[in-house]
């Protein structure tokens, strides 16, 4: 008689996290590559593929890789990427949390368009035999934009597994108590070291109007973020705004923009500013250098006293706790 199969452990059950992803040096030729796997994206760039490559590959990528360098050499750290940093780091406070408070599961970090890739890393986990896997962008509001791009890349890898896994996603954490949590209190903390400023702007990433139209339900998910954080902090709707960052191409975005709200700040008397950008789980160009340093910039120029950028989440403590309480309720059944 056969011995029985034991039942899985938690040594099979797994989490992925994936982010964007980012360049692997800050030079033109890494930046190229990076931007060139980004933007042929479907999801990234809805235009058809037949106007839109050789657009990117003749024009784009020849005047935007130089310029993104220099960007990213302001920001570069000697140990190398901000986001890379973060995220790794981020990845070993979860797995610590989640080990603590249900055993070993494993966690993992792959990006879109750098290494770790997704499908590498997603075979990693096939040869260590994971039988059960929590995959969660770290994108609090949803897009058809970045979520999706993860479905997309999931989905691809998974075709070469012959024992699939059981499978789940978190598509989005836009309100879930303990992420609201932990933004407070990382803005508590900075305004407690750094004084409260008179305005808190919230700056989100943008997308064209145009993937709102066709059903994305991301502009939806920011507002609900932005007014659950509000509420948190017990502001009052003139100490508070929203607004989105990073627009790309000639499309038309959601507004309002960051950079005009920023310009616009001053000649309504506001002097004084933190922004904090909540739909970033980790610091990247996005935040160190866009908010940080461009639009400080603009901030001051148009006639702003101070300026504060407010970190991201990153490897904070309370963020770990809270994806991790995330996880563990959607995998209450694998215990």
């Amino acid at each position: 008689m056969n011995d029985p199969v034991p039942a899985p452990s938690y040594a099979t059950s797994a989490v992925l996290l994936v982010n964007t992803g980012t360049p692997e040096a800050p030079h033109s030729a890494a930046v190229r590559r990076f931007l060139r796997r980004f933007l042929s994206d479907p999801r990234v760039v809805e235009l058809p593929r037949a106007l839109w490559l050789p657009l990117l590959y003749f024009l784009v990528l020849p005047l935007r890789a130089p310029r993104s360098a220099r960007r990213y050499r302001q920001i570069w750290q000697n140990e190398g990427s901000p986001l890379l940093l973060h995220t790794g780091r981020l990845r070993e406070a979860l797995e610590r949390e989640l080990n603590a408070l249900r055993g070993a599961i494993r966690v993992e970090q792959a990006f879109l368009y750098s290494p770790p890739y997704v499908d590498e890393t997603l075979e990693v986990l096939r040869h260590a035999g994971v039988r059960r896997l929590m995959v969660l962008p770290l994108y609090p509001q949803a897009s058809g934009s970045t979520t999706g791009a993860v479905y997309d890349q999931v989905g691809r890898a998974l075709r070469r597994w012959r024992a699939l896994p059981e499978l789940r996603y978190i598509p989005g954490y836009c309100a879930e108590p303990g992420y609201i949590s932990a933004l407070a209190a990382s803005l508590g903390d900075h305004w407690r070291l750094h004084g409260r400023s008179g305005h808190l702007l919230m700056s989100f990433h943008g997308i064209p109007q145009s993937m709102v139209a066709r059903g994305d339900r991301y502009a939806d998910e920011c507002h609900r973020t932005a007014a659950e954080f509000a509420a948190a902090l017990d502001l009052a709707p003139r100490d508070w705004s929203l607004s989105y960052q990073s627009r790309f191409g000639a499309n038309r975005w959601l507004t309002p923009a960051t950079n005009q709200t920023l310009r616009e700040l001053p000649r309504r008397g506001v002097r004084s500013v933190s922004v904090i950008c909540p739909g970033f789980a980790a610091d990247c160009l996005e935040t160190l250098e866009e908010i940080a340093l461009e639009n400080r910039a603009a901030f001051l120029e148009a006639g702003g006293e101070h300026f504060d950028y407010v970190p991201a989440l990153n490897e904070r403590a309370d963020h770990a706790a809270a994806l991790a309480g995330l996880i563990l309720r959607r995998t209450a059944d694998w215990a």
